[in-house]
């Protein structure tokens, strides 16, 4: 596990943009913490980092946005509003198992049963001074090379 500080949007998007940059196929990433930690503004730099040259959005009213990055195409799921017995509708499997993709999940409590073992997890917490924490936490080969990327 690491953790780390970023004390802007930038350094929160730098940090992801690295990992982004590491991401293939296959590689899952959660992302938890209040509204307002910088998921999406994580999103954004992980997008950018794979090679998407548009602007990332939460998918919050749509569930999910798909994009097509120069590197792997990203699917972005914004679970808020999804509780665990919805999980079932969603179709979370196809985008999970998409072999020319990789998933980025912002609220993936209500789906913690169906996430492969094999994940990176992010934790976001404010700071006082208005900077955030970011623990990253690597379960498996996959997302242990995938967080190699940090250093």
């Amino acid at each position: 596990m690491n953790r780390l500080i970023t004390r802007t949007a930038s350094e929160t998007m730098a940090l992801a943009a690295r990992l982004g940059r590491r991401a293939r196929a296959l590689d899952v990433v959660c992302l938890a913490g209040e509204l307002g930690a910088g998921k999406t503004t994580f999103v954004q730099g992980f997008a950018r980092g794979a090679g998407f040259r548009g602007r990332a959005t939460s998918p919050t009213f749509g569930i999910a946005r798909n994009y097509k990055a120069r590197r792997v195409a990203l699917h972005h799921l914004d679970l808020y509003r999804v509780g665990p017995r919805d999980i079932v509708n969603l179709g979370l499997e196809e985008y999970l198992e998409d072999p020319q993709a990789a998933c980025l999940i912002e609220w993936p409590e209500a789906a913690r049963k169906a996430l492969p073992a094999d994940r990176l997890e992010i934790l976001f917490e404010h700071r006082p001074d208005g900077g955030r924490s970011v623990e990253l936490r690597a379960l498996g080969p996959r997302s242990r090379r995938l967080l190699g990327a940090r250093a």
